[in-house]
């Protein structure tokens, strides 16, 4: 195990980029997951720490080593990708061997290795079988084991989930991060799922673009988002965003009108506009004679169990072009809840959990 250094990598190509000066250090036995739209680099740089993409720029180290010009097959990196990548003509035995075969390990030692990673996997009913005979989610376990008996420096995973059904990816997601309790492997994992990023990360590195937005914790990145597209991004539904207008020490949102915290009141000219973010989970049904609280219309009610998620909008909403849809504001209420589409009804908006950005660069206000 060892630790991963990004300095200021780049990789280029002759008419894109596909990441830029990328810099971030993985410590010894952590688990940081890349995530962020697809196109922006996730891949690349996982590519990049495997040896399978050339570095255009920066220097990239496990442990101290500098790896720039080291072929993958020396980085003693292990790496499970989306398509699992398994010989079709090995049975499972033989796929969890092949990497300890290639390095020359003693017979007894591939056959020790083999069975103790079967039995943390629960596949050790599965080692006479051939990858064409298992579920997908019998593969994503050997694909995993694969990875694990090699007992790398490294460990990435692109993806590794995405081929699941809802249930499976679930309760694979859960094995995935027993596993990295276990062995205690410096990991990085790629995903454009929010979940799996919050859920597995010690630290998530959101991109856009091949940029790095933010690092940080996973509470970190939900509740203290650098900038608009990383508040938008990672949150289940999505954080609204309300468009104000600052004029005298209030925030005028359409034909509505809410008290501007007095913190906030040195921040602003007179008739600068902002975007206002709050999470549904901080937006709550009130009085309509509520001081500051919001007006909106109902127009869609999507029952979840054991919450409703309302999505809504501002009543009498006016957009820049015709074809244009108002921004929707959605809120949580419980089953009991009687709302339906049409409905008019007030909100409450928690101001210690609201958060103001820059509406053209998308930079966090406060």
């Amino acid at each position: 195990m060892a630790r991963v250094f990004l300095h200021q990598i780049s990789r280029r190509f002759r008419t894109a980029t596909a990441i830029e000066q990328i810099t971030f250090e993985v410590p010894d036995g952590q688990f940081w997951v890349l995530v962020g739209p697809s196109g922006c680099g996730k891949s690349t740089i996982l590519r990049t720490i495997a040896g399978l993409e050339a570095i255009t720029e920066g220097n990239l180290y496990i442990g101290d080593r500098l790896m720039n010009q080291v072929p993958a097959r020396d980085r003693d990196v292990a790496m499970v990708f989306q398509n699992y990548a398994l010989y079709p003509h090995m049975t499972v035995a033989d796929n969890l061997a092949f990497g300890l075969k290639m390095r020359g390990s003693p017979s007894h030692q591939i056959r020790s290795q083999i069975e103790t990673v079967a039995r943390s996997l629960q596949i050790e009913y599965l080692l006479d079988r051939k990858p064409g005979q298992l579920s997908g989610g019998q593969q994503q376990r050997v694909a995993l084991g694969r990875a694990i008996v090699r007992q790398p420096q490294v460990f990435l995973l692109d993806e590794p989930l995405s081929n699941l059904d809802a249930q499976l990816r679930d309760e694979t997601r859960a094995e995935l991060k027993q596993l990295h309790q276990q062995f205690g492997i410096t990991s990085l994992y790629v995903t454009h799922d929010q979940v799996e990023a919050m859920t597995l990360a010690d630290q998530i590195v959101v991109l856009k673009q091949g940029k790095i937005q933010q690092i940080g914790t996973p509470q970190q990145v939900y509740s203290q988002p650098a900038n608009q597209m990383v508040a938008t991004f990672l949150g289940n539904p999505p954080m609204n965003l309300l468009l104000a207008t600052y004029a005298e020490g209030r925030l005028h949102l359409e034909n509505q009108i809410l008290s501007c915290p007095d913190r906030w009141r040195s921040l602003w000219k007179s008739g600068q506009q902002i975007n206002l973010g709050i999470r549904p989970e901080h937006l709550s049904l009130c009085s309509a004679d509520e001081a500051n609280s919001l007006r909106v219309e109902v127009q869609l009610v999507e029952p979840l169990g054991r919450e409703i998620l309302v999505r809504s909008i501002l009543p009498d909403a006016q957009t820049s072009a015709p074809t244009d849809a108002p921004a929707p504001i959605q809120f949580q209420v419980m089953p009991s809840v009687q709302i339906r589409p049409g409905d008019r009804v007030s909100l409450r908006l928690d101001f210690d959990h609201l958060l103001v950005f820059e509406p053209e660069t998308g930079k966090r206000y406060c």
